[in-house]
Protein backbone atom coordinates (compact mmCIF):
# COMPACT_ATOMS: atom_id res chain seq x y z
CA UNK A 1 0.00 0.00 0.00
CA UNK A 2 0.90 3.49 -0.64
CA UNK A 3 0.85 6.19 1.76
CA UNK A 4 -2.80 7.31 0.82
CA UNK A 5 -3.87 3.98 1.40
CA UNK A 6 -4.03 2.82 -2.47
CA UNK A 7 -2.69 -0.22 -3.71
CA UNK A 8 0.60 -0.10 -5.63
CA UNK A 9 0.17 -0.68 -9.03
CA UNK A 10 2.94 -2.03 -10.75
CA UNK A 11 4.91 0.15 -13.44
CA UNK A 12 6.87 -1.18 -15.40
CA UNK A 13 9.69 0.23 -17.90
CA UNK A 14 10.40 -1.19 -21.43
CA UNK A 15 14.02 -1.84 -20.51
CA UNK A 16 12.40 -4.27 -17.79
CA UNK A 17 9.34 -6.19 -19.59
CA UNK A 18 12.07 -8.64 -20.81
CA UNK A 19 12.06 -10.28 -17.32
CA UNK A 20 8.47 -9.56 -16.24
CA UNK A 21 7.08 -11.88 -18.79
CA UNK A 22 8.38 -15.00 -17.83
CA UNK A 23 7.15 -18.45 -16.62
CA UNK A 24 4.04 -19.16 -14.82
CA UNK A 25 1.32 -17.23 -17.10
CA UNK A 26 -2.37 -17.21 -15.62
CA UNK A 27 -5.00 -16.59 -17.70
CA UNK A 28 -8.14 -16.55 -15.73
CA UNK A 29 -11.72 -18.16 -15.85
CA UNK A 30 -15.12 -17.14 -15.34
CA UNK A 31 -15.52 -19.76 -12.20
CA UNK A 32 -16.50 -19.15 -8.42
CA UNK A 33 -13.80 -18.00 -6.49
CA UNK A 34 -11.90 -16.56 -8.48
CA UNK A 35 -10.03 -14.20 -6.81
CA UNK A 36 -9.08 -16.89 -3.54
CA UNK A 37 -7.58 -19.50 -6.40
CA UNK A 38 -5.89 -16.69 -8.28
CA UNK A 39 -4.14 -16.14 -4.81
CA UNK A 40 -3.40 -19.44 -4.20
CA UNK A 41 -2.16 -19.81 -8.28
CA UNK A 42 0.30 -16.63 -7.49
CA UNK A 43 1.48 -18.08 -4.18
CA UNK A 44 1.96 -21.70 -5.68
CA UNK A 45 4.51 -19.00 -8.46
CA UNK A 46 2.03 -17.98 -11.18
CA UNK A 47 4.63 -14.95 -12.37
CA UNK A 48 1.87 -12.99 -14.54
CA UNK A 49 -2.20 -12.73 -14.43
CA UNK A 50 -4.53 -12.32 -17.41
CA UNK A 51 -8.03 -11.34 -16.88
CA UNK A 52 -10.25 -12.79 -19.35
CA UNK A 53 -14.05 -12.45 -18.52
CA UNK A 54 -15.54 -12.08 -21.46
CA UNK A 55 -19.42 -13.18 -20.55
CA UNK A 56 -19.64 -11.57 -17.35
CA UNK A 57 -21.67 -8.28 -16.95
CA UNK A 58 -19.67 -5.06 -17.14
CA UNK A 59 -20.37 -4.44 -13.11
CA UNK A 60 -19.35 -7.43 -11.94
CA UNK A 61 -16.09 -7.70 -14.72
CA UNK A 62 -15.37 -3.91 -12.72
CA UNK A 63 -15.47 -5.48 -9.66
CA UNK A 64 -13.97 -8.32 -9.66
CA UNK A 65 -11.00 -6.52 -11.98
CA UNK A 66 -10.30 -4.33 -8.80
CA UNK A 67 -10.26 -7.10 -6.63
CA UNK A 68 -7.65 -8.95 -8.94
CA UNK A 69 -5.65 -5.97 -9.96
CA UNK A 70 -5.26 -5.35 -5.67
CA UNK A 71 -4.19 -8.71 -4.95
CA UNK A 72 -1.60 -8.62 -7.71
CA UNK A 73 -0.02 -5.57 -6.89
CA UNK A 74 -0.30 -6.66 -3.25
CA UNK A 75 1.75 -10.03 -4.32
CA UNK A 76 4.11 -8.14 -7.19
CA UNK A 77 2.73 -9.49 -10.11
CA UNK A 78 1.37 -7.96 -13.47
CA UNK A 79 -2.11 -7.49 -13.75
CA UNK A 80 -2.89 -7.93 -17.47
CA UNK A 81 -6.32 -7.00 -19.24
CA UNK A 82 -7.72 -9.49 -22.06
CA UNK A 83 -8.56 -8.00 -24.86
CA UNK A 84 -10.47 -5.02 -23.43
CA UNK A 85 -9.18 -1.22 -24.08
CA UNK A 86 -11.50 0.14 -22.01
CA UNK A 87 -11.55 -1.80 -19.36
CA UNK A 88 -7.93 -2.09 -19.04
CA UNK A 89 -7.77 2.45 -18.76
CA UNK A 90 -10.52 2.16 -16.25
CA UNK A 91 -8.76 -0.54 -14.21
CA UNK A 92 -5.69 1.24 -14.42
CA UNK A 93 -3.75 -2.49 -15.14
CA UNK A 94 -0.09 -3.13 -16.35
CA UNK A 95 -1.04 -4.26 -19.09
CA UNK A 96 -3.04 -5.25 -22.38
CA UNK A 97 -2.93 -8.55 -24.27
CA UNK A 98 -4.73 -7.80 -28.08
CA UNK A 99 -6.17 -10.63 -29.89
CA UNK A 100 -5.31 -10.07 -33.96
CA UNK A 101 -8.72 -8.64 -34.78
CA UNK A 102 -8.57 -6.48 -31.17
CA UNK A 103 -6.59 -3.83 -32.03
CA UNK A 104 -3.33 -2.21 -32.78
CA UNK A 105 -0.52 -2.31 -30.32
CA UNK A 106 0.92 1.04 -30.98
CA UNK A 107 -2.59 2.63 -30.51
CA UNK A 108 -3.07 0.39 -27.24
CA UNK A 109 0.18 1.89 -26.14
CA UNK A 110 -0.65 5.40 -27.04
CA UNK A 111 -4.02 5.39 -24.84
CA UNK A 112 -2.42 2.76 -21.82
CA UNK A 113 1.23 5.17 -21.70
CA UNK A 114 4.56 4.45 -22.33
CA UNK A 115 4.83 2.35 -18.81
CA UNK A 116 2.42 -0.69 -20.02
CA UNK A 117 2.84 -4.02 -21.21
CA UNK A 118 1.29 -4.76 -24.45
CA UNK A 119 0.79 -8.54 -25.96
CA UNK A 120 -0.75 -9.68 -28.59
CA UNK A 121 -1.66 -13.43 -29.85
CA UNK A 122 -0.30 -14.39 -32.74
CA UNK A 123 0.05 -18.54 -34.66
CA UNK A 124 1.94 -17.61 -37.44
CA UNK A 125 5.84 -16.51 -37.88
CA UNK A 126 4.30 -13.58 -40.75
CA UNK A 127 1.80 -12.65 -37.29
CA UNK A 128 4.55 -12.41 -34.67
CA UNK A 129 7.33 -10.63 -36.78
CA UNK A 130 4.44 -8.09 -37.55
CA UNK A 131 3.10 -7.50 -33.89
CA UNK A 132 7.60 -7.52 -32.97
CA UNK A 133 7.46 -4.53 -35.25
CA UNK A 134 4.80 -2.49 -33.86
CA UNK A 135 6.19 -2.89 -30.71
CA UNK A 136 4.57 -5.37 -28.25
CA UNK A 137 6.55 -6.31 -25.56
CA UNK A 138 5.76 -10.01 -26.04
CA UNK A 139 3.73 -12.55 -28.07
CA UNK A 140 1.23 -15.27 -27.21
CA UNK A 141 2.09 -17.68 -30.22
CA UNK A 142 0.16 -20.83 -30.12
CA UNK A 143 -2.24 -23.38 -29.59
CA UNK A 144 0.52 -25.97 -28.61
CA UNK A 145 -2.03 -28.68 -28.08
CA UNK A 146 -6.31 -29.09 -28.34
CA UNK A 147 -7.66 -27.43 -25.49
CA UNK A 148 -11.64 -27.51 -24.39
CA UNK A 149 -11.18 -23.74 -23.16
CA UNK A 150 -11.86 -22.46 -26.76
CA UNK A 151 -12.23 -23.70 -30.45
CA UNK A 152 -8.56 -24.02 -32.10
CA UNK A 153 -8.28 -22.63 -35.51
CA UNK A 154 -4.84 -22.73 -35.37
CA UNK A 155 -2.46 -25.29 -34.25
CA UNK A 156 1.18 -24.66 -34.57
CA UNK A 157 2.35 -26.72 -32.10
CA UNK A 158 5.89 -26.47 -30.05
CA UNK A 159 7.82 -27.10 -33.58
CA UNK A 160 6.71 -24.32 -35.07
CA UNK A 161 7.53 -22.49 -32.17
CA UNK A 162 10.85 -24.07 -32.14
CA UNK A 163 11.20 -22.90 -36.08
CA UNK A 164 10.20 -19.15 -35.35
CA UNK A 165 11.78 -18.82 -31.75
CA UNK A 166 15.29 -17.23 -33.83
CA UNK A 167 13.38 -14.96 -35.40
CA UNK A 168 11.52 -13.42 -32.46
CA UNK A 169 13.78 -10.89 -30.18
CA UNK A 170 10.39 -10.76 -27.59
CA UNK A 171 9.06 -12.94 -24.76
CA UNK A 172 7.32 -15.70 -26.68
CA UNK A 173 4.41 -17.03 -23.99
CA UNK A 174 3.27 -20.06 -25.09
CA UNK A 175 -0.78 -21.11 -25.41
CA UNK A 176 -3.21 -23.73 -25.60
CA UNK A 177 -3.41 -27.10 -24.01
CA UNK A 178 -0.71 -26.46 -21.78
CA UNK A 179 -0.31 -28.93 -18.31
CA UNK A 180 2.11 -30.48 -16.40
CA UNK A 181 3.49 -33.64 -18.75
CA UNK A 182 3.89 -31.87 -21.78
CA UNK A 183 4.79 -28.08 -20.86
CA UNK A 184 8.28 -28.93 -20.68
CA UNK A 185 8.39 -29.93 -24.27
CA UNK A 186 6.84 -26.85 -25.07
CA UNK A 187 9.80 -24.81 -22.69
CA UNK A 188 12.19 -26.90 -24.32
CA UNK A 189 11.10 -25.43 -28.02
CA UNK A 190 12.08 -21.75 -27.33
CA UNK A 191 8.58 -20.40 -24.70
CA UNK A 192 9.77 -18.39 -22.04
CA UNK A 193 6.50 -18.60 -20.60
CA UNK A 194 3.76 -20.43 -20.07
CA UNK A 195 -0.02 -19.33 -20.42
CA UNK A 196 -2.51 -21.77 -18.62
CA UNK A 197 -6.04 -21.48 -17.80
CA UNK A 198 -7.79 -24.97 -16.58
CA UNK A 199 -4.70 -27.07 -15.84
CA UNK A 200 -4.05 -24.35 -12.61
CA UNK A 201 -7.70 -22.76 -11.76
CA UNK A 202 -9.40 -26.32 -12.10
CA UNK A 203 -7.06 -28.29 -10.48
CA UNK A 204 -7.90 -29.23 -6.70
CA UNK A 205 -5.04 -27.39 -5.42
CA UNK A 206 -4.58 -24.50 -7.39
CA UNK A 207 -1.34 -23.66 -5.71
CA UNK A 208 0.75 -26.98 -6.18
CA UNK A 209 -0.46 -26.98 -9.80
CA UNK A 210 1.18 -23.55 -10.19
CA UNK A 211 4.28 -25.25 -8.49
CA UNK A 212 4.27 -28.00 -10.69
CA UNK A 213 4.59 -26.17 -13.82
CA UNK A 214 6.73 -23.16 -12.61
CA UNK A 215 9.40 -25.75 -11.59
CA UNK A 216 9.32 -26.91 -15.36
CA UNK A 217 11.37 -23.80 -15.97
CA UNK A 218 14.25 -25.13 -13.87
CA UNK A 219 15.03 -27.22 -17.12
CA UNK A 220 16.31 -24.11 -18.47
CA UNK A 221 18.64 -22.67 -15.49
CA UNK A 222 22.47 -22.88 -15.61
CA UNK A 223 23.71 -26.00 -13.64
CA UNK A 224 23.43 -26.26 -10.75
CA UNK A 225 19.41 -26.96 -11.94
CA UNK A 226 17.19 -26.27 -9.21
CA UNK A 227 17.85 -27.13 -5.06
CA UNK A 228 16.89 -29.87 -3.57
CA UNK A 229 16.28 -30.12 1.08
CA UNK A 230 17.11 -33.51 2.22
CA UNK A 231 15.81 -33.57 5.86
CA UNK A 232 17.02 -36.71 6.97
CA UNK A 233 19.48 -38.70 9.35
CA UNK A 234 23.52 -39.21 8.68
CA UNK A 235 25.11 -42.40 8.24
CA UNK A 236 28.43 -42.86 9.44
CA UNK A 237 28.54 -45.66 6.92
CA UNK A 238 28.23 -43.10 3.86
CA UNK A 239 26.19 -45.39 1.99
CA UNK A 240 22.25 -44.08 2.70
CA UNK A 241 20.64 -40.72 5.26
CA UNK A 242 22.19 -37.89 4.50
CA UNK A 243 25.17 -38.90 2.99
CA UNK A 244 23.49 -40.75 -0.41
CA UNK A 245 21.57 -37.77 -0.41
CA UNK A 246 23.87 -35.25 -0.98
CA UNK A 247 25.93 -37.72 -3.29
CA UNK A 248 22.83 -38.35 -5.77
CA UNK A 249 21.64 -34.78 -5.73
CA UNK A 250 25.13 -33.44 -6.13
CA UNK A 251 25.76 -35.88 -9.41
CA UNK A 252 22.80 -35.65 -11.16
CA UNK A 253 22.76 -31.71 -11.54
CA UNK A 254 21.15 -30.17 -8.73
CA UNK A 255 22.13 -28.35 -5.36
CA UNK A 256 21.66 -30.01 -2.05
CA UNK A 257 21.24 -28.41 1.41
CA UNK A 258 20.57 -30.59 4.51
CA UNK A 259 18.76 -30.45 7.55
CA UNK A 260 19.40 -33.47 9.93
CA UNK A 261 17.17 -35.21 12.01
CA UNK A 262 19.63 -37.92 14.00
CA UNK A 263 23.03 -39.50 14.25
CA UNK A 264 23.90 -42.63 13.53
CA UNK A 265 26.40 -45.10 14.46
CA UNK A 266 26.44 -47.61 11.17
CA UNK A 267 28.54 -49.55 8.90
CA UNK A 268 27.36 -51.97 6.16
CA UNK A 269 26.46 -54.40 8.58
CA UNK A 270 23.52 -52.68 10.36
CA UNK A 271 22.66 -49.94 13.03
CA UNK A 272 24.59 -50.00 16.32
CA UNK A 273 23.32 -46.22 17.68
CA UNK A 274 20.96 -43.66 17.44
CA UNK A 275 20.92 -40.14 18.42
CA UNK A 276 17.78 -38.22 17.55
CA UNK A 277 17.77 -34.59 17.69
CA UNK A 278 15.97 -32.52 19.50
CA UNK A 279 12.98 -31.74 17.55
CA UNK A 280 13.27 -27.35 18.43
CA UNK A 281 16.79 -27.83 16.34
CA UNK A 282 15.54 -29.36 13.42
CA UNK A 283 13.04 -26.80 13.09
CA UNK A 284 15.86 -24.55 13.59
CA UNK A 285 18.01 -25.94 10.79
CA UNK A 286 14.95 -25.94 8.46
CA UNK A 287 14.43 -22.05 9.38
CA UNK A 288 17.66 -21.37 8.97
CA UNK A 289 17.92 -23.19 5.09
CA UNK A 290 14.26 -22.16 4.16
CA UNK A 291 14.28 -18.46 5.28
CA UNK A 292 17.62 -18.35 2.74
CA UNK A 293 18.19 -20.44 0.12
CA UNK A 294 16.03 -20.66 -2.63
CA UNK A 295 14.54 -24.98 -2.19
CA UNK A 296 12.03 -25.91 -5.41
CA UNK A 297 12.01 -29.81 -3.62
CA UNK A 298 12.08 -31.30 0.07
CA UNK A 299 13.31 -34.65 -0.05
CA UNK A 300 12.72 -36.26 3.62
CA UNK A 301 14.05 -39.67 4.85
CA UNK A 302 14.76 -40.85 8.39
CA UNK A 303 12.66 -38.54 10.35
CA UNK A 304 13.20 -40.97 14.12
CA UNK A 305 10.54 -39.27 16.14
CA UNK A 306 7.31 -37.97 16.54
CA UNK A 307 8.32 -34.78 17.84
CA UNK A 308 10.46 -34.14 14.43
CA UNK A 309 7.97 -35.39 12.14
CA UNK A 310 5.77 -32.64 13.89
CA UNK A 311 7.89 -30.02 13.35
CA UNK A 312 9.58 -30.62 10.38
CA UNK A 313 5.74 -30.81 9.03
CA UNK A 314 4.57 -27.02 10.83
CA UNK A 315 7.80 -25.75 8.76
CA UNK A 316 7.08 -26.90 5.43
CA UNK A 317 3.12 -25.67 5.96
CA UNK A 318 4.75 -22.21 7.35
CA UNK A 319 6.99 -22.00 4.33
CA UNK A 320 4.72 -23.45 2.37
CA UNK A 321 6.64 -25.93 0.87
CA UNK A 322 4.57 -27.78 -1.60
CA UNK A 323 7.14 -30.44 -3.94
CA UNK A 324 8.12 -32.82 -1.06
CA UNK A 325 9.03 -36.18 -1.38
CA UNK A 326 8.75 -38.55 1.31
CA UNK A 327 10.62 -41.83 1.77
CA UNK A 328 8.94 -43.16 4.79
CA UNK A 329 12.36 -45.04 6.27
CA UNK A 330 11.12 -47.07 9.14
CA UNK A 331 13.73 -49.95 8.97
CA UNK A 332 17.11 -50.23 8.30
CA UNK A 333 18.99 -52.29 5.86
CA UNK A 334 19.71 -54.87 8.72
CA UNK A 335 17.02 -55.06 10.44
CA UNK A 336 16.92 -52.20 13.12
CA UNK A 337 13.48 -50.11 13.67
CA UNK A 338 13.68 -46.29 12.72
CA UNK A 339 10.66 -45.14 14.55
CA UNK A 340 8.06 -46.09 16.91
CA UNK A 341 4.61 -46.43 16.44
CA UNK A 342 3.36 -43.36 18.04
CA UNK A 343 5.95 -41.50 15.22
CA UNK A 344 4.24 -43.22 12.58
CA UNK A 345 0.58 -41.82 13.67
CA UNK A 346 1.76 -39.11 13.71
CA UNK A 347 3.33 -39.29 9.90
CA UNK A 348 0.09 -40.26 8.68
CA UNK A 349 -2.02 -37.40 10.41
CA UNK A 350 0.46 -34.74 9.54
CA UNK A 351 3.27 -35.07 7.02
CA UNK A 352 1.20 -37.35 4.53
CA UNK A 353 -1.26 -35.03 4.24
CA UNK A 354 1.49 -32.19 3.12
CA UNK A 355 3.60 -35.16 1.01
CA UNK A 356 3.41 -34.57 -2.73
CA UNK A 357 4.94 -37.85 -3.25
CA UNK A 358 5.64 -40.97 -1.04
CA UNK A 359 7.67 -43.46 -1.75
CA UNK A 360 7.10 -46.83 0.57
CA UNK A 361 8.70 -49.77 -0.44
CA UNK A 362 6.40 -52.68 0.15
CA UNK A 363 7.72 -53.83 4.16
CA UNK A 364 7.00 -49.67 4.76
CA UNK A 365 3.31 -49.74 2.97
CA UNK A 366 2.25 -52.81 4.96
CA UNK A 367 3.53 -50.71 8.07
CA UNK A 368 1.30 -47.67 6.86
CA UNK A 369 -1.78 -49.12 6.09
CA UNK A 370 -1.75 -52.92 7.90
CA UNK A 371 -2.28 -55.36 4.74
CA UNK A 372 -0.16 -58.02 3.75
CA UNK A 373 1.30 -57.23 0.53
CA UNK A 374 2.47 -60.50 -1.75
CA UNK A 375 1.97 -58.78 -5.62
CA UNK A 376 1.16 -56.15 -7.97
CA UNK A 377 -2.52 -56.09 -7.00
CA UNK A 378 -1.46 -55.58 -3.63
CA UNK A 379 0.86 -52.71 -4.38
CA UNK A 380 -2.05 -50.93 -6.19
CA UNK A 381 -4.59 -51.53 -3.47
CA UNK A 382 -1.84 -50.32 -0.63
CA UNK A 383 -1.15 -47.33 -3.16
CA UNK A 384 -5.31 -46.39 -3.02
CA UNK A 385 -5.30 -46.74 0.85
CA UNK A 386 -1.67 -44.29 1.37
CA UNK A 387 -3.62 -42.08 -1.62
CA UNK A 388 -6.74 -41.52 1.19
CA UNK A 389 -4.85 -40.45 3.93
CA UNK A 390 -3.80 -37.55 1.93
CA UNK A 391 -0.68 -37.92 -0.14
CA UNK A 392 -1.00 -36.58 -4.01
CA UNK A 393 0.93 -39.34 -5.22
CA UNK A 394 2.04 -42.86 -3.95
CA UNK A 395 4.87 -44.84 -5.48
CA UNK A 396 4.52 -48.45 -4.19
CA UNK A 397 8.18 -50.38 -4.42
CA UNK A 398 8.52 -53.53 -5.22
CA UNK A 399 11.89 -54.68 -5.19
CA UNK A 400 10.87 -56.88 -2.07
CA UNK A 401 8.67 -58.82 -3.71
CA UNK A 402 10.69 -62.22 -5.05
CA UNK A 403 10.41 -62.97 -8.74
CA UNK A 404 10.72 -61.34 -11.79
CA UNK A 405 11.37 -57.88 -12.67
CA UNK A 406 11.42 -55.29 -10.15
CA UNK A 407 8.33 -52.96 -10.46
CA UNK A 408 7.58 -49.91 -8.86
CA UNK A 409 3.85 -48.70 -9.18
CA UNK A 410 3.23 -44.88 -9.38
CA UNK A 411 -0.83 -44.04 -8.00
CA UNK A 412 -1.46 -40.45 -8.60
CA UNK A 413 -5.38 -40.39 -7.80
CA UNK A 414 -6.93 -41.65 -11.17
CA UNK A 415 -4.33 -43.75 -12.70
CA UNK A 416 -2.19 -46.32 -12.16
CA UNK A 417 1.58 -46.14 -13.74
CA UNK A 418 4.19 -49.25 -13.87
CA UNK A 419 7.57 -48.53 -13.77
CA UNK A 420 10.12 -51.87 -14.21
CA UNK A 421 13.46 -52.51 -14.70
CA UNK A 422 15.46 -56.39 -14.39
CA UNK A 423 15.97 -57.23 -11.25
CA UNK A 424 19.53 -56.85 -10.09
CA UNK A 425 20.47 -59.70 -7.81
CA UNK A 426 22.90 -57.95 -5.54
CA UNK A 427 23.51 -57.58 -1.79
CA UNK A 428 25.13 -54.41 -1.92
CA UNK A 429 22.05 -52.50 -1.88
CA UNK A 430 22.66 -49.94 0.83
CA UNK A 431 21.31 -46.72 0.44
CA UNK A 432 18.63 -47.86 -2.39
CA UNK A 433 15.29 -46.51 -0.91
CA UNK A 434 16.68 -42.79 0.31
CA UNK A 435 18.70 -42.66 -3.26
CA UNK A 436 15.74 -43.51 -5.36
CA UNK A 437 13.95 -40.58 -3.45
CA UNK A 438 16.44 -38.41 -3.59
CA UNK A 439 16.73 -38.46 -7.47
CA UNK A 440 13.02 -38.43 -7.97
CA UNK A 441 13.49 -35.17 -6.13
CA UNK A 442 16.41 -33.73 -7.98
CA UNK A 443 15.03 -34.30 -11.58
CA UNK A 444 11.64 -32.98 -10.20
CA UNK A 445 14.09 -29.86 -9.25
CA UNK A 446 15.95 -29.56 -12.57
CA UNK A 447 12.06 -29.46 -14.25
CA UNK A 448 11.04 -32.98 -15.29
CA UNK A 449 7.27 -33.54 -14.86
CA UNK A 450 6.52 -36.49 -12.08
CA UNK A 451 6.35 -39.45 -14.25
CA UNK A 452 9.36 -38.38 -15.85
CA UNK A 453 11.12 -37.80 -13.05
CA UNK A 454 10.47 -40.99 -11.48
CA UNK A 455 11.84 -43.05 -14.93
CA UNK A 456 14.68 -41.30 -14.85
CA UNK A 457 15.21 -41.60 -11.22
CA UNK A 458 14.24 -45.90 -11.70
CA UNK A 459 16.82 -46.03 -14.56
CA UNK A 460 19.17 -43.99 -12.05
CA UNK A 461 19.00 -46.39 -9.50
CA UNK A 462 19.04 -49.76 -11.15
CA UNK A 463 22.63 -48.57 -12.45
CA UNK A 464 23.67 -47.95 -9.26
CA UNK A 465 22.50 -51.01 -7.71
CA UNK A 466 24.19 -52.84 -11.16
CA UNK A 467 27.70 -50.91 -10.29
CA UNK A 468 27.52 -51.68 -6.59
CA UNK A 469 30.54 -52.80 -5.48
CA UNK A 470 31.49 -55.27 -2.05
CA UNK A 471 32.29 -52.56 0.76
CA UNK A 472 32.85 -53.75 4.41
CA UNK A 473 31.32 -57.21 5.53
CA UNK A 474 27.74 -56.78 5.23
CA UNK A 475 25.50 -54.99 2.90
CA UNK A 476 27.37 -52.67 0.45
CA UNK A 477 26.15 -49.47 -1.07
CA UNK A 478 25.08 -48.70 -4.62
CA UNK A 479 27.29 -46.83 -6.57
CA UNK A 480 26.00 -43.39 -7.00
CA UNK A 481 29.23 -41.93 -8.92
CA UNK A 482 29.41 -44.85 -11.61
CA UNK A 483 25.60 -44.48 -12.00
CA UNK A 484 25.83 -40.59 -12.99
CA UNK A 485 28.93 -41.35 -15.26
CA UNK A 486 26.40 -43.54 -17.25
CA UNK A 487 23.82 -41.50 -16.67
CA UNK A 488 25.58 -38.44 -18.29
CA UNK A 489 26.93 -40.23 -21.22
CA UNK A 490 23.63 -41.39 -22.44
Amino acid sequence: MNTNGHPLRLVVSREKQDSVIRGLYLVTDGGERLAERVEAAIDGGARAVQYRDKAGAGGRRLALGRELRELCAKRGVPFIINDDLELAKALKADGLHLGQEDGDPREARRILGPGRIIGVSTHTLREALEAQAAGADYIGFGAMYPTASKDIEHLPGPQTLAAIREQITIPVVAIGGISRDNGGTVIDAGADALAVISAVLSAPDPALAAAELSLLFNRRAAPPQGSVLTVAGSDSGGGAGIQADLKTITLLGSYGSSVLTALTAQNTRGVSGIHGLPPEFVAEQLDAVLSDIPVDTVKTGMLFSAGIIAAVADMLAEYRRRIVVVDPVMIAKGGAPLIDRHAVEILKERLLPRTYLLTPNIPEAERLTGMTIADEEGMQEAARRLHRLGTRNVLVKGGHLLSGDSVDILFDGSAFHRYAAPRILSKNTHGTGCTYASAIATFLARGEPLREAISRAKQFITAAIRHGQPLGKGHGPVNHYLAAQEFRDR
